[in-house]
C-alpha cells in the first residue's frame, strides 16, 4: 500500500484507470474497495495473470492475494503491579484504542459509559450503526468490514460480536471496572481493563471465515484517518516472507508514520521456532504467558481414585458416577468408523448406542464435539495440556501416566463408572512463564531483529464476551455467559495495548517507538529454567506497565530510520517511494543493516562452530532525570562477548541524546536450543533507573 496523494484526489477514478490498464474496459468491474484515507491501494477481482501484470506496472508497491487470517485466542492486571489505584492522568479518557477485531457486545457491563463525557475532539470515526447496534460515550466509534459481501448465517451483519473474541479483548484493554465477574462462579471477582477511562473505537474485520486482508487495510485506513492512539490487532496468518507482502505489517508501517503504535499478538503455533507471525520491527510483537492462577478438573473414579486434569469446566454433573466407556470400544461401525478412529472420539466416530449417558475415554485431545454429539455426558482425555480451555461437555484432560491408571481401571473392573467435578482454582507458584502455544522466534523475515518483543497475560483470563454465541460456540452447547475464560496470545496483545495507551496518557508526544522501548527495557526476563525457549519465546521479557511510566532512557525511531531498515533489507528506491510518498532514496547513506535500526534489544545469528562478530550503533534519549550518569554493565555467558563504548553516559537536559557502539562476538556450538542460544544482557544503570536489553546471539544451521 503506497502513500496517499496530496491534496483532493478520486481514489476510485485513479484505481479503475490502473485496472483498465490491465483488463480494459472491465477494469471499474473488478474494483472492490478503495483504500484512500490514510493511504494508497485498493482490493479488485483479478486472475494470477491479470495480478501478474499489475505488479510488473510502474508505480505498484506490491500485489498478494486477499488471504483469510485467524484470531490467536482479572486478575492479571493486578498480578502485572497496575493496580486499579494506580496514578493515572486525567488525559487517560482521552485516549482512543482502535481495536480491529471481531466487533464488540455493548450492552455488556464492562462498556458501561456511566461517568463519561462526549467523546474527545480529535475524533473523527463515525458509528457504523443498525437496528441492533449502538455507541456510547465509551464505545465512541463502531464499523464493519466484509469485502467479498459472502456472509455465513452466524455473522451479524454490523459491528456486533457474534464470536466473543472482540467483546474479551476490548474489555482486557479497556473494559470499566465489573464487580463479582465470572465464568459460572469460577474467577470471581472484579473485572477491570488496564486502562478503564479509555474509549473504545470498534473495527470489525472478523467473521465466521476468519478475517481477510481486504477487510484489514480497510480498518487501518479508517483507524488512522478516524483518530485512534494506540491500534490493537489479535490477529495473524501464515508465516510472512517479506513486509509489504503481509496486510498488517503494511497497515502496521502506515499507522507508525501517523504516530500510532501497533500492539499485534505473536500467535498461537508454539513452540515450534520460528512460529511467530507479527515480526515488523516498527510494531509491538506479544507473547503470552501464565498469571499465578490455574484451574484444575478432577476425575473421580468408581474405586475411590482421584486424578487431577486440566480444563475449564463450568458444569456440575447431577449424579455421583457413570458409566465409564473406553471411546475404541464404541467405533460407529455404520459410518464406516473402527477402533482405531473411535479410539480419538473424533465426530462421527463414536457409536450413540454405546456412548450415550456414558464418560467416554479418548486416546487424544479434541474439541469436545464428538462425545457431545454421541450423547456423551462427559469426556477423560489422555493429553497432557499445560493451559486450561473450554469444552461443550464436561472433559478432564490427563496426562499420560493419570490416563494410564484411568485406562487399567476401566479394563480391570467389571462395571467401570467416573464422574468429572467443576473445575477448581489453584495458585501456580511458577508463574509467569511463556505457555508451550506462544509462538517463538526468531524473525522469519529478519533473524538479527529479536522477536517477540515482551510477554503478558495470556492464559486464563476472564473478561466481557458475547451474548450472541455461547461459551465454546460449538453446536450442543447452550450456555451463555457475560464474561468468558480464555488463553491465547489474543489476550496478551490486549494487555500490552492497555500498557501502551496507559504510557500514553503520560506521555502524549511520544513516539510509537518511544512507547515501545519504554515497555521493552522495562520488562522482567523470564527464568530459563522454566522458560528453556528463552529470548525466542519471552523476547525482553514480562511487561510491567508501572515502570514504563518511567524508562529512564529510550531508544527512539521514526519513518526514516525504517526506511534505511527497508533499503538494507534490500528494498529498492521506487518501492520505498511509493511506500513513503516522499523522496526517500537508497543510497550509501540510507541503507541500514539490521544491527543500525535503533532497537531496544540486540539479535546476532551465527553459523554453528564459526566465530561471528557484530557492530550494533545505538542512540538513547534521556527522559528520566534531567541532570544523571548512565553506567553500562553487561552480563555474557561463555561463548558470548558483548563490548560497550563508551560505557559512560552523562547527560544534562530531559530530552538530550547520546550515541554508543555494542560490540559482539559470539561462537556457538550445540544442535538444540539450550546450547544454540546465548543470552546475554546491557543495562544502563543511573541508580534509579535500569534501562535493561537482551543481548542474544544464535546458530543456525547452514542450508
Amino acid at each position: 500500500m503506497g502513500e496517499r496523494p496530496n491534496g483532493e484526489f478520486s481514489a476510485e477514478r485513479l484505481h479503475i484507470n490502473i485496472l483498465e490498464q490491465v483488463l480494459g474496459s472491465g477494469g471499474s468491474g473488478s474494483l472492490l474497495h478503495s483504500y484512500h484515507r490514510s493511504f494508497n491501494g485498493f482490493v479488485a477481482k483479478l486472475t494470477n495473470d491479470d495480478a501478474h501484470k499489475l505488479a510488473n506496472m510502474e508505480g505498484i508497491v506490491s500485489v498478494f492475494p486477499n488471504q483469510m487470517k485467524q484470531l490467536h485466542t482479572t486478575r492479571s492486571w493486578d498480578f502485572m503491579g497496575l493496580s486499579k489505584n494506580v496514578t493515572r492522568t486525567n488525559l487517560e479518557s482521552s485516549i482512543i484504542i482502535g481495536m480491529l477485531d471481531t466487533g464488540i457486545w455493548p450492552e455488556s457491563e464492562s462498556f458501561n459509559d456511566e461517568g463519561f463525557g462526549p467523546p474527545p475532539k480529535k475524533w473523527k470515526g463515525i458509528c457504523q450503526g443498525s437496528s441492533n447496534f449502538t455507541c456510547n460515550n465509551k464505545i465512541i466509534g463502531a464499523r464493519y468490514y466484509k469485502a467479498d459481501k459472502n456472509f455465513h448465517p452466524a455473522d451479524i451483519q454490523s459491528p456486533r460480536d457474534s464470536e466473543g473474541h472482540g467483546s474479551h479483548t476490548s474489555s482486557i484493554a479497556a473494559g470499566a471496572l465489573v464487580h463479582k465477574a465470572s465464568l459460572s462462579g469460577l474467577a470471581s471477582g472484579l473485572a477491570r481493563g488496564g486502562v478503564p477511562s479509555a474509549r473504545i473505537a470498534v473495527y470489525k474485520i472478523c467473521w465466521a471465515d476468519g478475517c481477510s486482508d481486504a477487510d484489514i487495510l480497510a480498518a487501518f485506513d479508517d483507524a488512522i484517518a478516524d483518530g485512534v492512539d494506540v491500534i490493537s490487532l489479535s490477529v495473524g496468518g501464515s508465516f510472512a516472507i517479506d513486509y509489504f507482502s503481509d496486510s498488517i505489517a503494511i497497515g502496521a508501517f502506515h499507522s507508525m508514520k501517523n504516530g500510532i503504535l501497533t500492539s499485534n499478538s505473536a500467535g498461537n503455533s508454539g513452540p515450534q521456532l520460528a512460529s511467530i507471525t507479527n515480526v515488523s520491527p516498527w510494531s509491538l510483537s506479544v507473547a503470552a504467558s501464565t498469571i499465578d492462577r490455574k484451574f484444575f478438573t478432577e476425575v473421580k473414579l468408581g474405586n475411590g481414585e482421584i486424578y487431577k486434569g486440566t480444563s475449564i469446566n463450568t458444569v456440575e454433573l447431577k449424579h455421583n458416577l457413570y458409566p465409564l466407556i473406553y471411546g475404541g470400544d464404541a467405533p460407529n461401525t455404520k459410518k464406516g468408523y473402527d477402533s482405531s478412529e473411535s479410539r480419538y472420539c473424533s465426530e462421527d466416530s463414536l457409536d450413540k448406542a454405546l456412548v450415550e449417558g456414558k464418560i467416554v475415554l479418548c486416546d487424544s485431545v479434541n474439541s469436545g464435539e464428538g462425545p457431545l454429539a454421541a450423547g456423551a455426558v462427559g469426556a477423560i482425555m489422555q493429553y497432557y495440556l499445560d493451559s486450561a480451555f473450554n469444552f461443550p461437555l464436561p472433559v478432564s484432560c490427563l496426562g499420560s501416566d493419570d490416563g494410564t491408571d484411568v485406562s487399567t481401571y476401566l479394563n480391570t473392573t467389571r462395571k467401570p463408572k467416573a464422574n468429572i467435578l467443576k473445575s477448581i482454582e489453584e495458585k501456580d507458584e511458577q508463574a509467569p512463564y511463556v505457555i508451550s502455544f506462544s509462538s517463538r522466534g526468531p524473525n522469519p523475515i529478519t533473524y538479527d531483529i529479536l522477536k517477540p518483543d515482551l510477554t503478558a497475560p495470556g492464559v486464563d483470563i476472564l473478561a466481557a464476551w458475547s451474548q450472541g454465541t455461547t461459551v465454546t460456540g460449538y453446536e450442543g452447547d447452550n450456555r451463555i455467559v457475560p464474561y468468558n475464560i480464555l488463553s491465547g496470545t489474543s489476550m496478551s496483545c490486549p494487555h500490552a495495548t492497555a500498557a501502551a495507551a496507559y504510557i500514553k496518557s503520560f506521555n502524549p508526544t511520544w513516539s510509537p517507538a518511544a512507547i515501545k522501548s519504554a515497555l521493552m527495557t522495562t520488562a522482567v526476563p523470564l527464568s530459563l529454567e522454566t522458560n528453556t525457549d528463552a529470548e525466542f519465546a519471552f523476547g525482553s521479557g514480562h511487561l510491567v506497565p508501572s515502570s514504563a511510566l518511567d524508562p529512564g532512557l529510550i531508544y527512539d525511531a521514526g519513518e526514516i530510520d525504517y526506511v534505511k531498515f527497508l533499503c538494507g533489507q534490500g528494498y529498492d528506491t521506487e518501492t520505498v517511494r511509493l511506500v513513503t510518498g516522499d523522496r526517500s532514496k537508497c543510497s550509501d547513506s540510507i541503507n541500514g543493516t539490521a544491527w543500525d535500526l535503533n532497537y531496544p534489544s540486540f539479535a546476532l545469528s551465527a553459523t554453528p562452530g564459526k566465530s561471528t562478530r557484530r557492530v550494533f550503533h545505538r542512540t538513547v534519549t534521556n527522559v528520566g532525570s534531567g541532570v544523571s550518569i548512565y553506567k553500562a554493565t553487561v552480563k555474557a555467558p561463555p561463548g558470548l562477548e558483548i563490548e560497550v563504548r563508551p560505557n559512560l553516559l552523562g547527560f544534562k537536559a530531559i530530552g538530550e541524546m547520546k550515541s554508543f557502539i555494542v560490540k559482539v562476538k559470539a561462537k556457538i556450538d550445540g544442535n538444540n536450543i539450550t546450547n544454540m542460544m546465548l543470552s546475554g544482557s546491557l543495562i544502563w544503570d543511573d541508580g534509579l533507573h535500569q534501562v535493561r536489553s537482551p543481548v542474544v546471539a544464535f546458530a543456525l544451521e547452514e542450508e
